[in-house]
């Protein structure tokens, strides 16, 4: 069981990260919502609210106590899908290689030191293949009552979910091992356990106009050739990145492998495999015919991948192919991982996505602090999200007002009138004038954020105060004492 140690070695590094490494804007986004739970959000179900919420009830509102369930679940997640994958395979030993290739992916890396919805959606997504692998093995319909309450809570993290469901039904519908569980009460079971666990986004986006399905479901396209051709290489070649190169090759084989494996032999685990992969993959590329694909987006297809490239690319050159796609993997991940901390290149924001997310925050928002201090500020406030709420997590002393539309779907107070405050502004927003009425630059007020004097950002200042004429804004919460 040396790969067990290896995980949790791995997962303890993961944990130190997690504490060291400042919050990014979206994370610090995420912690809000951890203070104001509700059953949705406008940008995503509020599973990583949860997760967040459990976290800092352990570890306090810090870095760690943000993360601590990122390192933690994907632990217990490939312990999970080794077990899948023996479940489905028996006998191959196909288990810790699966693990071992999702653990080599930088998805994998950076999602384990980071808090983002994937997170909890991997780890549910994961569980209901688990559970489903478990049903297959042992034929006890009871599984499905797992299957359909994982499904359900990765539902509850991210819509993209709703590709394993689809999944599921593909299985059903296309091996007649499966069919006959139309006819048993354990799958409609499973299925009601799914609605009830998305029941609260379900109820949320009810009340506010369905403003979160309105949101990700207005992804336009562009409809221009060129910009198609960009799309799609754009999303392979991301992709490639994001899996490391050798793992992307063998989770793509490994795929194609199952789909070979199925329509040879109609063996319903190699088609499970099949349609919790191949559909997604075929939305994504669809979908990059016409309009941007995150990189993260297609994350949740490389767990079953990987059981397919672990469990039937048994050829020796495929076998050959592991350990360097293990080792290529762990030195990516190992550099962003040295970067993000040390960073020992200097390289500029658009090449070094840890300068631009996580670097200078803890002597940026120190000199902000110092600034309102000067200025008699009753509040500091932001017109961009993630930088309010930065600012909240690490200004626990100030009040710090927020701006973002968005921000209405929130239960948090107006600040009080005749409150004079300081704007703090991205020159990135351009040139043009604050969204505050009467908005008056603070003489010298340029402040940067750096590391190791690289340019991470710049921020003007401004005097503001509240009343008639403001902008929608609210208070944010602090953290808790």
């Amino acid at each position: 069981m040396g790969w067990l140690a290896a995980l949790a070695a791995l997962t303890a590094l993961r944990l130190v990260l997690a504490a060291v490494l400042p919050l990014a804007p979206d994370e610090a986004y995420y912690w809000v919502w951890s203070r104001t739970l509700q059953g949705g959000y406008l940008d995503h179900p509020p599973m990583v609210a949860l997760f967040i919420a459990a976290g800092t009830a352990v570890a306090g509102d810090t870095a760690l106590g943000v993360r601590l369930l990122a390192p933690l679940s994907l632990a217990v997640g490939s312990v999970l899908l080794a077990r899948a994958a023996e479940d489905l395979f028996p006998g191959r030993q196909a288990g810790p290689w699966a693990a071992a290739l999702l653990n080599a992916t930088l998805l994998a890396g950076l999602g384990g030191v980071t808090m983002t919805p994937d997170t909890p959606l991997l780890f549910f997504w994961t569980a209901a293949l688990w559970a489903a692998a478990r049903l297959h093995r042992t034929g006890d319909g009871r599984w499905w009552l797992a299957v359909g309450g994982f499904a359900g809570l990765a539902l509850a993290s991210k819509y993209t979910a709703v590709l394993f469901g689809a999944g599921m039904v593909l299985w059903l519908l296309l091996s007649s091992a499966m069919r006959g569980w139309f006819a048993r009460w354990q799958l409609w079971a499973g299925g009601a356990l799914a609605v009830l666990a998305f029941a609260p986004v379900l109820a949320w986006n009810a009340a506010h106009g369905w403003a979160s399905f309105v949101k990700q479901g207005g992804r336009a396209g562009t409809g221009d050739a060129g910009a198609t051709l960009h799309f799609l290489g754009e999303l392979v070649g991301a992709q490639a990145a994001l899996a490391t190169p050798l793992v992307f090759v063998l989770c793509v084989a490994g795929a194609g492998a199952a789909a070979i494996a199925w329509w040879r032999g109609r063996d319903a685990a190699s088609l499970l495999v099949t349609a919790l992969v191949l559909p997604g993959a075929a939305l994504f590329l669809w979908q990059a015919t016409g309009s941007r694909v995150q990189g993260n987006w297609p994350a949740v297809l490389y767990p079953a991948a990987a059981i397919g490239a672990a469990a039937l690319l048994r050829a020796p050159g495929w076998l050959r192919l592991r350990i360097p796609a293990l080792v290529l993997g762990g030195v990516m991940t190992g550099g962003v991982y040295l970067q993000a901390v040390a960073a020992p290149l200097a390289l500029p924001r658009r090449n070094d996505p840890t300068l631009a997310r996580l670097a200078g925050w803890p002597n940026f928002t120190a000199a902000v602090a110092a600034a309102a201090a000067r200025e008699g500020a009753g509040f500091v406030a932001a017109e961009e999200y993630g930088l309010a709420s930065v600012l909240a997590f690490r200004l626990p002393a100030g009040l710090v007002v927020a701006m973002d539309p968005r921000w209405a779907h929130f239960a948090l107070p107006a600040p009080p009138p005749g409150v004079t405050g300081l704007l703090v502004r991205s020159e990135r927003r351009g040139e043009g004038p604050p969204l505050w009425p009467g908005a008056v630059p603070v003489q010298g007020g340029r402040l940067v954020r750096s590391r190791d004097g690289m340019e991470a950002e710049a921020y003007r200042l401004f005097r503001v105060t509240t009343g008639p004429g403001q902008p929608p804004a609210v208070l944010l919460p602090r953290p808790q004492d």
